[in-house]
């Protein structure tokens, strides 16, 4: 049922790109539906001359198989598609579950549009479902994971061998019984975090697939 809904809210997301424009490519199995979606537009010529910034190496590498052109520091970008691990009614997003929160946060601040996919069980009234990735320097790195879980969580390296980003770094997964929204100025504050997976006052637009339908909710961004 959830890819399904991952399918449809990416295929309405996809209504809103045509010809000509610059675009943010997120990363994860949303945005992997939304891609391939993009990919059979762009190889029958329904739409042409698409810039993609990529989020990530695999999204990049997954874009230029369809043919689309990608780029980096590009300005203008008109719309960033994304997806997210958990929403709230605000429109405040928990990402990085795929481990590219940083270059995700670089296109989505530097978009006019922030347009995110995702199926229905990624909604909370609050958000706590989703562990709250931070990235982390890989230097005194446990000293930094302390520092954090003083805030308040309990947090672990992402798997056994300590996963490392496209940029090198670290990701911690921190449970706290609630993420609130402020704690992303709170994190960011401690020597060593490089960024944090709280996206707050950023996304405009929101497709959320449930069941056969999808529900779009609208957002100003701060």
């Amino acid at each position: 049922m959830y890819e399904e809904e991952k399918k449809l809210a990416a295929m309405e997301a996809l209504k809103y790109v045509h010809s000509g424009m610059k675009i943010g490519l997120g990363t994860g199995s949303t945005t992997k539906y939304f891609l391939d979606g993009l990919g059979e537009m762009v190889k029958s010529g329904k739409i042409s001359d698409i810039t993609g910034v990529p989020t990530s190496i695999r999204t990049e590498e997954l874009a230029r198989s369809y043919g689309i052109k990608t780029a980096n520091n590009v300005e203008g970008i008109e719309i960033d598609f994304d997806g997210a691990d958990e929403f709230d009614p605000a429109g405040n997003l928990v990402k990085g579950g795929g481990g590219a929160l940083v270059r995700e946060k670089i296109v989505a601040y530097n978009s006019s549009d922030v347009y995110i996919m995702a199926d229905h069980s990624k909604f909370s009234q609050r958000l706590h479902n989703f562990p709250l990735p931070v990235e982390v320097l890989p230097f005194m790195e446990e000293s930094t994971r302390k520092n954090i879980e003083e805030l308040g969580c309990v947090s672990t390296f992402r798997d056994r061998k300590k996963f490392r980003s496209d940029n090198g770094n670290y990701i911690l997964d921190c449970k706290f019984e609630y993420t609130d929204p402020d704690l992303e100025s709170r994190i960011k504050m401690i020597p060593g975090v490089v960024e944090v997976g709280i996206f707050r006052g950023i996304a405009t637009r929101i497709f959320m697939g449930n069941g056969g339908q999808c529900r779009i909710m609208d957002f100003k961004k701060s």
